[in-house]
């Protein structure tokens, strides 16, 4: 297994030239923590805890997985050691209040180190990732009584959060949710009912978990009308190692990430607490499921990073046959792979969509600290606004960048060749963890519908895709006189135009034809992923040749890096973009002609 190596030099491109943190930080009420000196001192640090105590047990994680003795789950060897040095560096309380134990630091710096340590072993990174998420819908929709019992204990990282949505019945379909929840005098609920599917539902690197969980009053109306939300402790405050009728019935026998502690969690009349208003979990719970999305598109992200890690020594080290342009390693008996052509358009695949995706994440960060600037500063207004552009993006990133995430990692298997297909390399691994990113906190099709049916369409009317692409217009606009930029300046002008065209041909299909917003969500969402990241890769490319004019923080051979990697872009990806434009726009009677009973006339 390859080893991990932090990438602190795109980390710190990104965040000082292109998007320039500094000054962002500079206008939060709570940037002002966030000097350059701290930034880097974060980085460096979680650079090393990632690299030399998470990182070295991604593979032993997966071979030895978790287990269930005595109703108590327990993590790999090496585990809950990893876990107590993350506590002990206060990286759980890093963006989280002050008032609660926490740095209060912006989320943006959050979300990179959720970044890294991800990429150093993704089936750690669950543990404390589903504690932010909790964290969050707490300090969003609790009482008073409630922050002060259960955020101080989950900041410090000595109790962990999970969410409980689906159940055996149900996934994406919360309205059909039976989790019963029965009012008792002194003002908490019985609750009852089993979840599945529950990552991190229960282990030992904490003392206590605390379970959102989705559950019906008994009055409640029938659908998702009728979902209210619930803290359920494992124990009860102050009565840590006393049963409160919330077991691990079950582990889930996986097919990637091992060693996260995926749960059947039984809930036999646990006493749990109201949060929020009643009937309008569902609401509440978008808190906690927004920001699980956000943190499984950066999986993406991880996978393709990991992938590119791991091909890019193999491809150098390993010989195979001659370059068709002439021997490049003549004294060898053979060329290294990273001399053929079709190898270097994998290797630079993986790289432009782990970088490109790194920088649509960085920039999703950005408005996760506006938003949470509204928060804080009582600024309801400013909230709902970047609350609103978050709501786009959400959707694009999880889908997309999952999607390339897990294609990074299979193409890093046909660098490999056979010995991708073994364990002993490890990118098998890689592999298997990528396919349940596109899967859990909604599948691609789920996010497709969100983007194309809620937010464009129902929501916005396609003035979401007119603000966004307003980027690309100003880019192309600002670029277009540049000899060596004109070509990503005039191909973001044509995007944009074609983008807010084809929102606009699906908005008017609609009204004579509803399934077009299923049938063609899928292409609609890829074509937005691959617009939005050619913006990325063009700002990329702007920021590298005015360092190599003017002078930048890094080598000029990485700038020529990434005008190098921007134009196999352009080239070589963004092209898919205008199948994926075309197939939307197709009438749905292709897809929806056939009968279900014709689809198969022998397996019945």
């Amino acid at each position: 297994m390859p080893s991990y190596k932090a990438p602190l030099r795109d980390t710190r491109f990104l965040m000082n030239e292109v998007f320039d943190f500094e000054s962002h930080y500079k206008t939060l009420p709570n940037g002002e923590e966030a000097t350059p000196d701290m930034v880097e001192a974060i980085l460096s640090e979680m650079a090393k805890l990632c690299e030399n105590t998470v990182a070295p047990l991604y593979q032993s994680g997966d071979e030895e997985g978790c287990r269930l003795e005595n109703g108590q789950v327990f993590t790999p060897k090496g585990y809950p050691e990893a876990y107590r040095e993350f506590v002990a560096g206060g990286w759980q309380g890093l963006s989280h209040p002050v008032e609660y134990g926490g740095q209060g630091l912006p989320m943006s710096l959050g979300l990179i180190k959720h970044e890294m340590l991800g990429t150093a072993n993704w089936s750690f990174a669950m543990y404390p990732g589903l504690s932010l998420g909790a964290m969050n819908t707490i300090q969003m929709h609790g009482t008073d009584e409630q922050k002060e019992t259960y955020l101080t204990k989950l900041t410090e990282g000595t109790w962990a959060g999970t969410m409980c949505l689906t159940e055996p019945q149900c996934g994406t379909d919360l309205g059909q949710v039976k989790t019963k929840a029965e009012p008792r005098e002194d003002g908490s609920y019985k609750i009852t009912g089993t979840k599945i599917f529950i990552s991190s539902g229960d282990h030992d690197l904490t003392e206590n978990i605390v379970h959102i969980v989705l559950a019906r009053l008994p009055d409640a109306p029938a659908g998702t009308k009728g979902i209210s939300l619930f803290i359920v402790p494992k124990y009860l405050p102050g009565q840590i190692g006393e049963d409160n009728g919330v077991s691990c019935g079950a582990l889930e026998k996986k097919m990637g990430i091992k060693a996260s502690a995926t749960c059947v969690m039984n809930f036999d009349q646990a006493t749990g607490f109201l949060i929020g208003p009643p009937n309008q979990g569902l609401e509440c719970m978008f808190t906690f499921m927004n920001s699980a999305r956000v943190g499984t598109a950066i999986q993406g992200v991880a996978h393709a990073e990991r992938a590119y890690q791991a091909s890019l020594p193999y491809a150098k080290e390993r010989r195979s046959m001659r370059a068709l342009s002439g021997k490049k390693d003549p004294e060898q008996v053979a060329d290294a792979l990273i001399h053929h052509g079709d190898v270097r358009r994998m290797l630079l695949k993986q790289k432009a969509y782990a970088e490109g995706g790194r920088a649509m994440a960085y920039f999703t960060a950005m408005y996760a600290d506006h938003m949470i600037a509204g928060m804080l500063e009582n600024d309801q207004k400013k909230y709902d606004k970047w609350d609103s552009e978050l709501g786009f993006l959400t959707p694009i990133l999880k889908g997309f960048l999952t999607e390339k995430g897990l294609e990074a990692a299979n193409e890093a298997m046909q660098v490999f060749g056979g010995h991708g297909y073994i364990k002993e390399h490890g990118i098998e691994q890689i592999a298997r963890d990528a396919r349940i990113s596109t899967l859990y906190e909604g599948t691609t099709g789920i996010q497709a519908l969100d983007l194309l049916g809620r937010k464009v369409l129902l929501t916005s009317r396609g003035k979401c895709v007119r603000s966004f692409s307003k980027n690309l217009v100003d880019f192309g606009r600002q670029h277009l006189k540049d000899a060596k930029l004109r070509p990503y300046a005039w191909k973001l002008l044509k995007i944009a135009a074609e983008w807010n065209y084809l929102t606009t041909r699906i908005m008017l299909a609609a009204t004579k034809d509803r399934d077009i917003v299923s049938t063609a969500s899928y292409d609609y969402l890829m074509y937005s992923g691959y617009a939005m990241m050619a913006y990325f890769w063009a700002l990329q490319a702007a920021t590298a040749r005015d360092k190599l004019e003017n002078g930048g923080n890094e080598p000029a051979e990485f700038y020529k890096a990434k005008l190098a990697t921007a134009e196999f872009y352009f080239d070589r990806l963004l092209p898919a973009a205008k199948g994926h434009a075309d197939a939307a726009l197709k009438p749905t009677r292709s897809t929806m002609q056939m009968s279900a009973e014709h689809f198969s006339f022998d397996y019945e």
